[in-house]
């Protein structure tokens, strides 16, 4: 199985959960880029959320 990635606007490459960050207070998940802040898109922060480095 493949594994998806994602190349964020401030230049990091989103591939594990840890990755990214859950923002709180609402009531559907909405991904972040850890280190920007920046919305991933649903579908592709699903994804790599399911996945890990070990």
């Amino acid at each position: 199985m493949t594994r998806t990635t994602y190349r964020c606007a401030c230049g990091a490459h989103l591939e594990f959960k840890q990755d990214l960050e859950k923002e709180s207070g609402t009531t559907t998940p909405t991904w972040k880029c850890k280190d920007c802040g920046t919305p991933v898109p649903g579908m592709t922060a699903e994804k790599i959320r399911h996945q890990d480095p070990s």
